[in-house]
């Protein structure tokens, strides 16, 4: 994989250059910038885009955000910071993770390990198809296909993933609803979103509303309100590639 680093303290640069070819076997660090102004012309002078890129926030010409404003950047980016303030800007402008300074060793081999399980996805535009979460001081992607449903609790929005973790969302409903594959996703009613594969068996109620029991266990019960519940059976049983 070859990285470029945006990060204007040499110091640092250097630093993070040895973690990275330490913790990522046969990657090449492809170049170092250390302002907005070359890391712009970086990306546009290139023949082809870096396949990640580790980025600092603060640089010596402004913020990093601005390079998102400038020009296309077509590779996963991981923000790298001593500052805690960007999280909600760093997950609108794509990034993959949210690292602290000083950095540890297993802060960058986890982007690794990461990005290696990412790329084994098989769907198209893999690293898009993600959403970040934030686990203490870094922040980092869930693939859809690790989702199992998605709830609105307290006015706030969780992924329940099928390993039983639950994450806070920086998205509300009606944009998960929106970014969600409908093949695999179902939203049962105003505060919930089911995955097809957490389904484990549909239970008719009394008054022609179906509770779903799921492979996780939400706050609340994932009942289907009566207006969706003929769309959400047909759904179920709807071939998830129709035609193949």
């Amino acid at each position: 994989m070859t990285i470029l680093i945006v990060e204007d303290e040499p110091k640092t640069a250097r630093l993070l250059r040895e973690l990275i070819l330490d913790a990522g076997p046969g990657s090449e660090v492809v170049g170092i910038c250390d302002s907005i102004q070359g890391a712009v012309r970086w990306l546009e002078e290139s023949p082809a885009p870096p396949g990640l890129i580790f980025m600092d926030i603060h640089l010596a010409d402004g913020i990093s955000f601005d390079i998102f404003t400038r020009t296309l950047v077509r590779s996963p980016v991981v923000f790298c910071t001593a500052y805690e303030d960007y999280t909600l800007q760093a997950f609108r402008a794509g990034g993959i993770a949210y690292i602290l300074k000083p950095f540890r060793e297993e802060d960058i081999a986890g982007v690794f390990a990461r990005i290696e399980q990412i790329r084994h996805i098989d769907i198209p535009g893999a690293l898009s198809a993600t959403f970040l979460i934030r686990n203490r001081d870094k922040m980092y992607p869930v693939a859809a296909r690790d989702i199992a449903l998605v709830a609105l609790e307290n006015e706030v929005t969780y992924l329940y993933t099928f390993d039983q973790a639950k994450h806070p969302l920086f998205k509300g409903m009606e944009e998960m609803e929106a970014v969600l594959d409908p093949a695999a996703f179902f939203r049962i009613n105003r505060q919930m979103i089911v995955g097809r594969e957490a389904i484990r068996e549909i239970e008719p109620l009394s008054n022609r509303k179906v509770r779903v029991h799921t492979r996780v266990h939400p706050a609340e019960e994932a009942v289907v309100s009566r207006l969706k519940v003929t769309d959400f059976l047909h759904w179920v049983e709807r071939p998830v590639n129709p035609g193949a």
